[in-house]
């Protein structure tokens, strides 16, 4: 296997004995988002998973993680209803690196400050691997579904959808 980049989330994978490799991809500061990592590490689409992380209405102190598919989009009442809330939220992206110590773009499920409550969309299943931030914007990790599940303790069920553009609404 080739040198890997260490960052805390790889480290906790190495530390479980979980098998995990990286993919380094060029940053463009003003596209975060899954499609560029995509085409800029050349994993498809489909099996590239984003993290993101919210709170829980009722107890704002509460945060969870939902890693879902880059190119779909959260539910967040299939997602409060499977994590027991009555009703979740995103943080707002100025909290995200004092809650978890990850910026905008390189947020990993793993590593982060604290061990959050997980939940990870059921699309993931169908995938012999996946890729997720490994910690840093330019750095996604390969890693097999069930392990991210064991090393998360991640739940699984269906918390996301696919975008609907606009044209494509029916309202």
């Amino acid at each position: 296997m080739a040198k890997e980049t260490k960052t805390n989330a790889v480290r906790e994978l190495e530390r479980l004995k979980i098998p995990v490799s990286t993919v380094e991809y060029e940053v463009d500061e003003d596209d975060l988002s899954a499609v560029h990592a995509a085409e800029s590490s050349a994993i498809p689409l489909e099996r590239i998973y984003k993290t993101l992380v919210l709170r829980d209405c009722d107890h704002v102190k509460d945060l969870l993680v939902a890693v879902i598919p880059g190119a779909y989009e959260l539910d967040l009442k299939r997602l409060a209803a499977l994590a027991g809330k009555n009703k979740v939220e995103m943080i707002h992206m100025k909290e995200l690196f004092a809650l978890t110590g990850y910026v905008r773009g390189g947020c990993s499920p793993l590593g982060m400050k604290k061990k959050l409550p997980t939940f990870l969309d059921e699309t993931a299943e169908s995938f012999d691997t996946i890729a997720v931030s490994a910690g840093r914007r330019g750095l996604q990790m390969i890693v097999r579904p069930d392990d991210l599940i064991r090393a998360t303790n991640a739940r699984v069920g269906q918390i996301a959808r696919p975008v609907v553009k606009e044209e494509e609404k029916t309202w």
